[in-house]
């Protein structure tokens, strides 16, 4: 089968994309990315040229540019082209110059899929700087579109000449990297609208391609540097491997294809695993203590539940010790809480309210939480000392309903302050204390049957005061932080 052929079945059997599909081909002027464009034109498809001048080799950049667009005028199909200060982007955002390149071509990949010229129809614009935004001219924009007179659709995927010897390296790199299954199993033929047709064909393939073809295309002169860490992955480690194994780079080719299967069943096995133990509440996610605890393996599956809430690999084990830890403890991400409340992990958004609601049984002892610690200890009244300290609230277990909720105050809130035998709203009652914005926002309280029984470390609820009737009491002591 000719390297034509096993590229449609590749696209097919993927379904990379469909026949009718306009296609934006990302072009560096290489080998592999002229032997997609031949391929692409023999096999019917109807596509785009867009090339990224990253202007960090002097005249050879500008080199491959001009080659770039005298290969979209060969095949008479449109040109867009965008140059880029990589190395200036690199340092303000502090990335390699690999990861500065990767993040402003796919950028602006994306923007080329959803810009007016794709949407719009332009026939014959001058060449110059065009907003795709807008289409019309924009002497700050380092885009450049250049299209013949057919009419210019909207590109449905943007393709890529990624090859199996690429996606080699990029397995190699991702193991010594450190990574999961996800990492072993390499680069995927469409991961939304990227999409790598060429992952089924060695380098050797598509060189023999182009001779077969007589194909033209450019070196990039930076692929013999070592500093780049592909580069040595390609030209010094895998060679050297070789020499022990000549048939290493076809067993890695195999592992890919078995990682690939092997992320398939571990997928389907994570996803029976969350199936039990993740209960949706809103936008919280509630899991079960004892469940999670049996769970094997449980650093696997730990991870696999906290990774898209933006836990990286090293919280697992901090989200393990929640397990057996006291109520109110918690881990956090950029986005996320995890809090350990009574026998349930809750993952909930930072910014929701709910996340700020803790529960405390009548057997509970000590509760942990965002201004310190709570100590509850059940005394007789005969035994009790009284103290006149806002830290300190003594409380007739009689009249409480368990369980109980510790919850930032919200506005609406009232109580009626010990002493006082009207309600207050909190509001005012911040405003008679003399409570800064910070102090405000910084205070919880605590509450029986929906009825508020301390305004923590502030008053008590005069509904809930000990009398000379009562028996029990439940004294509660805030711990400060520190």
């Amino acid at each position: 089968m000719s390297l034509l052929q096993r590229f449609q079945q590749y696209v097919s059997d993927h379904k990379l994309f469909s026949p009718g599909d306009t296609l934006l081909l990302a072009v560096s002027g290489g080998i592999d990315s002229v032997v997609l464009c031949e391929l692409c034109k023999q096999a019917g498809y109807s596509f785009l040229i867009a090339h990224c001048n990253f202007k960090l080799r002097g005249n050879e950049s500008e080199r491959d540019a001009a080659f770039v667009q005298q290969l979209a005028q060969h095949y008479q199909v449109p040109f867009l082209k965008k140059e880029f200060d990589t190395a200036e982007f690199a340092e303000k955002n502090k990335l390699s110059i690999q990861e500065a390149a990767r993040e402003l071509r796919y950028g602006w990949f994306a923007e080329i899929l959803k810009s007016e010229v794709g949407s719009k129809k332009y026939e014959n614009p001058e060449p110059g700087a065009l907003n795709p935004e807008r289409g019309t001219p924009n002497p700050e924009s380092s885009a450049v579109y250049l299209l013949p007179s057919a009419v210019c659709r909207l590109p449905s995927a943007v393709l890529t000449a990624h090859h199996l010897d690429d996606n080699i390296e990029t397995m190699l790199m991702h193991f010594f990297r450190g990574t999961g299954i996800h990492g072993l199993r390499g680069m995927l033929p469409k991961q939304g609208h990227i999409v790598r047709p060429l992952l089924f064909a060695r380098k050797q393939e598509l060189k023999q391609f182009a001779t077969d073809n007589q194909l033209n295309w450019v070196e990039d002169s930076s692929n013999a540097l070592d500093k780049y860490s592909r580069n040595y992955f390609r030209n010094q480690l895998i060679p050297l491997v070789q020499h022990i194994y000549p048939e290493a780079e076809n067993n890695l080719a195999a592992n890919l294809r078995r990682f690939a299967d092997m992320e398939l069943l571990y997928e389907q096995a994570v996803t029976l695993h969350k199936k039990k133990l993740l209960e949706y509440k809103g936008e919280e996610i509630h899991i079960p203590v004892l469940k999670l605890q049996k769970s094997e393996p449980l650093h696997a599956i730990v991870y696999e539940i906290i990774r898209n809430y933006g836990f990286s690999p090293a919280q697992v084990e901090e989200v393990i010790k929640l397990l057996g830890s006291e109520s109110g403890r918690y881990v956090q991400s950029a986005t996320h809480r995890i809090i350990k409340n009574r026998r349930w992990l809750i993952i909930a958004p930072i910014q929701l309210e709910q996340a700020q609601t803790l529960v405390i049984d009548a057997d509970e002892e000590r509760l942990v939480f965002e201004n310190g610690a709570l100590e509850l200890e059940q005394v007789e009244n005969k035994n009790i000392q009284l103290v006149n300290d806002p830290a300190i609230a003594l409380i007739d277990k009689s009249t409480l309903q368990f369980p109980l909720l510790l919850r930032k105050w919200k506005r609406g809130d009232y109580f009626y302050p010990l002493g006082l035998k009207k309600k207050k709203k909190l509001a005012r009652f911040f405003i008679d204390q003399k409570l800064s914005m910070t102090d405000k926002e910084k205070v919880w309280v605590l509450e029986s049957n929906k009825k508020i029984l301390w305004v923590v470390g502030l008053r008590i609820d005069d509904r809930f005061k000990i009398t000379d009737s009562t028996k029990q009491v439940l004294r509660i002591q805030l711990k400060n932080n520190g």
